[in-house]
């Protein structure tokens, strides 16, 4: 009987090819793209909380977003900015290190995220700037490795918090997050939010592969800051 029944089931394959495929194919997908989305949601579990509740650290990191062509933040990059100008004022945090996108000569995300908190009231002295911070990827790498930095609070949006403070996790960043919870559930959110199957998956490479970021000299910004 037991047989008969296994002899079935590889027959059904057979006749069936293509839906054996599809099926297997679909199965695999929602493997490759849940595995990230739980491990992500492992390594931050407990790591992410308002400004109030969240344990001081020495470092705060900015992650870069959309700046207009006005040269002013967007709303995003205002919302991040606008947490990390609150965990300097309550005292979690003593320096900000912004990180960005500086591979033009006319685009600039590091310069306006400082002039922007220094209009917060944050001193400029307090503000570090890393113009090589590509990806949540690269920003995790060179937190660590150019400027010196083991433990941090990571800011970003909602929907990211959880994959960069999982990410820095994963490249030795003690990280913890204080996300911008103050974007409205619009279309550009919900497209943030659904980017994030993907990016999950790279992360995934990122971290296995051990891929290399743009690195250069180590930079005492946030020593000197963390000392002035």
């Amino acid at each position: 009987m037991k047989h008969g029944l296994y002899s079935g089931n590889v027959s059904s394959c057979r006749r069936h090819p293509i839906r054996t495929a599809i099926v297997s194919t679909c199965i695999a997908a929602f493997v490759a793209l849940l595995g990230p989305w739980t491990l992500a949601a492992a390594l931050s579990y407990g790591k992410v909380h308002d400004v109030a509740d969240t344990e001081p650290r020495d470092v705060a990191i900015v992650l870069g977003a959309q700046v207009l062509p006005s040269g002013t933040p967007s709303a995003y990059l205002r919302g991040r900015l606008d947490v990390a100008a609150d965990l300097y004022r309550s005292g979690k945090a003593k320096v900000i290190l912004v990180s960005g996108d500086n591979r033009e000569t006319h685009y600039n995300e590091p310069k306006v995220m400082k002039t922007y908190l220094v209009s917060k009231g944050v001193p400029a002295a307090r503000i570090v700037e890393d113009f090589a911070g590509l990806g949540t990827y690269d920003t995790c790498v060179r937190a660590r490795r150019i400027f010196g930095v083991d433990r941090a609070i990571m800011v970003t949006q909602d929907y990211h918090e959880i994959r960069t403070v999982a990410t820095c996790r994963m490249t030795g960043l003690d990280a913890v997050g204080v996300p911008d919870r103050t974007q409205p559930r619009d279309n550009v959110w919900w497209y943030g939010w659904g980017r994030e199957f993907g990016s999950r998956l790279k992360m995934i490479w990122d971290v296995a592969s051990r891929r290399e970021p743009t690195l250069g000299q180590t930079d005492n910004g946030v020593r000197e800051a963390l000392n002035s």
